[in-house]
């Protein structure tokens, strides 16, 4: 589904991605992992068409979107989350979702200005639509709250929800787990399999290793800007360049069939 090929981004003499290439299968979920200032969300900018390409290709469904502006990503059917919480604060979480959902509304000008017949029905299309994401993410009883009384979880999941309402093909999430609880992390975790299991792939960049090793079905891993590892999360967990780069020299062992991944000092 997605091709990443010698990706590099440069800014003035610095080398923010360095020749990085890896690939994303369907309905797969991907991780990118590494220390902080790898390049990881630089990466994602680039893909998602927040920042340009110096060399490399972007291929998505093996169209060449290298160059896409925003909106011309979003109409390639790919979708982000960003490490900063982003959602209406003022509206209802239901209200999030259904603007959200405003790029699938067919409905010309003068529809919408006679609301029409036609009109209507699709406004209650996007509603029952805009009602069953919100189900799907947890937040069924908040669907009436305005999003600025939600809390720092809730509110993380509302960003998932109006990332989903413009019905991706690919879901890039950067970081969603920053800041949550073990409780309100073993939820999304939840999520982001739940999402998988509808027919989304999904792109991941993520710090909690737990997270990661336990719902990847593949891990790439980039320090300094450059790619360093490529793998099944067991194989990461046993990779010494990935241990000192990305954790400090610090011991892995792997826990259970899922993967879950504790460290011990050395």
């Amino acid at each position: 589904m997605l091709e990443v090929q010698n990706l590099t981004i440069q800014f003035g003499g610095l080398k923010a991605v360095d020749k990085v290439s890896f690939r994303v299968d369907d309905n797969q979920i991907v991780s990118l992992i590494g220390p902080n200032g790898a390049g990881k969300t630089t990466c994602f900018n680039a893909i998602t068409g927040f920042c340009d390409v110096t060399e490399g290709n972007i291929f998505f469904d093996r169209k060449n979107i290298t160059g896409y502006k925003p909106y011309q990503i979003a109409a390639e059917k790919i979708a982000r989350t960003f490490q900063k919480t982003t959602i209406f604060e003022g509206m209802t979480v239901r209200e999030n979702v259904i603007t959200a959902s405003h790029r699938l509304f067919a409905a010309g000008f003068w529809k919408i200005l006679l609301s029409s017949k036609t009109v209507k029905a699709e406004e209650k299309k996007m509603g029952d639509r805009a009602d069953e994401i919100i189900d799907i993410c947890g937040l069924g009883k908040r669907r009436g709250t305005l999003a600025e009384n939600l809390s720092y979880g809730e509110a993380r999941l509302l960003e998932i929800a109006i990332a989903l309402a413009v019905a991706p093909e690919l879901l890039l999430l950067d970081e969603p787990a920053a800041g949550l609880n073990p409780t309100e992390t073993q939820t999304m975790m939840s999520l982001i399999n739940k999402i998988r299991e509808i027919g989304h792939t999904i792109l991941l960049v993520e710090h909690d290793m737990h997270l990661v090793m336990s719902i990847s079905d593949q891990v790439e891993v980039i320090n300094f800007g450059k790619k360093i590892a490529s793998g099944k999360p067991a194989e990461i967990v046993k990779n010494e360049e990935v241990i000192e780069a990305y954790l400090g020299g610090r011991k892995l062992r792997s826990s259970g069939s899922n993967q879950n991944l504790q460290t011990q000092e050395e």
